[in-house]
């Protein structure tokens, strides 16, 4: 469903009266390309090369004063003092970003046994997080916590692409690079070339967004949904040169039957299969908690733990689950909901440093906010409203941002993103 508001807010008179009556001004997100340059500043002492990396984000260097993107590196700054070197270097550019441009602080892991510089690095979370819901017209900000630059190149790339127009407001951790490294893609536009890729739910919705951008980007993809929807599945899987599997993923044998369906082994496992059952918990029958608990959390653990166990997950994969801010905020109706979805966080953070030590492997999940589905076209008009208007962008997502993110994470060079819940929101105001 189009968003009206959304489309006369930029109008002049739409500009005008919203203006006039304190109203949400969103700017039209860009998706496309970012108009503009790159602009790199520092704060404190930093020992970071960022220069190749920057350089092969496909940005130049800001030229006219109207920077696309902004890269503050802090990885250097380690007292308060220093902390007035960030707001020195961010004061007089943030006027003139681009609409829609990025502003990407780099911090530093905070250090154990120096709590001076473990304050100011915390210090600066507070900072960006404050930063995105000020700055406005379609702008995002995030924070990267890294050591190595080379290790957070795809991470870079993503953050000052067009691919996260809908991500703002998080911190990223960004470990060592990989051992061996990760291998540079051939063909940077295709870097899932001779990879395949596997999507639960994927008939429609938010799952068949990410089978076409994975795709898109040179994967194999197995489109896998329920058996009622065999004909939709078969028809995208047909449409994106891939293959489809009907298969209920509650099914107790469902990790054996997707590894027999891939007998090369998976490279990238999305685990997206959802669905709602929303009540109240004192008017909520018992098989609605349990089989949104089953679909969303439990088909996800035992399908997870048995293809690893059978090595059906290649070394070098990815594995990454659709969390939900309902889990990390929690939502009224929805308990069961929220409990599957902060199920999915618990599992991440725990399972993914055992999965790479053991089978090379990362996991990460995407937590997206709002996103325009035909699903959120049928919630109540000023309940879809609110939805819209209740984060930094005054907005919803698209199916395309959650599939842009999980693109990411699913890169060969992500190896050093892991145990990370990126949310998809527009910095929604819900547990921000």
């Amino acid at each position: 469903m189009a968003d009206r508001y959304l489309s006369f807010a930029g109008t002049a008179p739409g500009r005008f009266l919203t203006h006039r009556l304190g109203l949400p001004q969103p700017a039209e997100l860009r998706r496309d390309a970012l108009d503009g340059g790159l602009l790199h500043l520092t704060a404190g002492r930093t020992d970071l090369d960022l220069a190749p990396v920057l350089g092969r984000t496909g940005l130049g260097p800001d030229d006219d004063g109207r920077p696309a993107a902004v890269v503050l590196d802090a990885t250097g700054v380690r007292d308060v003092d220093a902390l007035t070197e960030v707001h020195a270097a961010l004061h007089p550019v943030v006027r003139s970003v681009a609409v829609s441009g990025r502003v990407v602080v780099l911090g530093a892991p905070l250090d154990p046994d120096d709590h001076h510089q473990a304050a100011v690095q915390q210090a600066l979370e507070g900072f960006t997080r404050s930063l995105g819901k000020e700055i406005g017209r379609g702008r995002t900000v995030n924070l990267v916590r890294l050591a190595d630059a080379a290790a957070a190149e795809s991470t870079l790339r993503f953050l000052l692409s067009p691919a996260s127009a809908y991500v703002s407001g998080q911190v990223i951790e960004v470990g060592p690079a990989t051992d061996p490294p990760a291998a540079v893609p051939d063909d940077p536009e295709h870097p899932l070339a001779g990879r395949t890729a596997l999507v639960t739910g994927a008939a429609r919705g938010i799952g068949a967004a990410v089978a076409g951008t994975l795709a898109g980007q040179g994967a194999r993809v197995v489109v896998l949904d329920v058996p009622q929807a065999e004909r939709e599945a078969r028809g995208l899987a047909e449409r994106l040169g891939g293959t489809s599997l009907a298969l209920d993923i509650t099914a107790a044998d469902a990790g054996e039957r997707i590894a027999a369906a891939v007998p090369g082994g998976l490279d990238v496992l999305i685990h997206n299969a959802g669905v709602t059952r929303d009540r109240r918990l004192v008017n909520m029958p018992a098989e609605h908690w349990s089989s949104v608990l089953d679909v969303n959390l439990a088909s996800v653990l035992r399908t997870t733990d048995a293809l690893l166990a059978a090595g059906a997950v290649n070394r070098g994969g990815r594995i990454v689950a659709t969390a939900s801010i309902a889990g990390l905020a929690g939502n009224a109706g929805q308990t069961n909901y929220g409990a599957s979805k902060a199920g999915i966080v618990g599992m991440v953070r725990s399972l993914a440093p055992r999965a790479l030590r053991e089978h090379g492997v990362t996991v990460n999940a995407v937590a997206p906010g709002f996103i325009e589905t035909k699903m959120t076209a049928a919630v109540p008009l000023f309940i879809r409203e609110a939805g819209r208007r209740m984060n930094s962008l005054a907005q919803g997502g698209l199916p395309a941002d959650v599939a842009e993110t999980t693109a990411w994470l699913a890169h060969p060079a992500s190896g050093s993103v892991n145990g990370q819940v990126v949310r998809v929101c527009g910095q929604s105001l819900l547990g921000a």
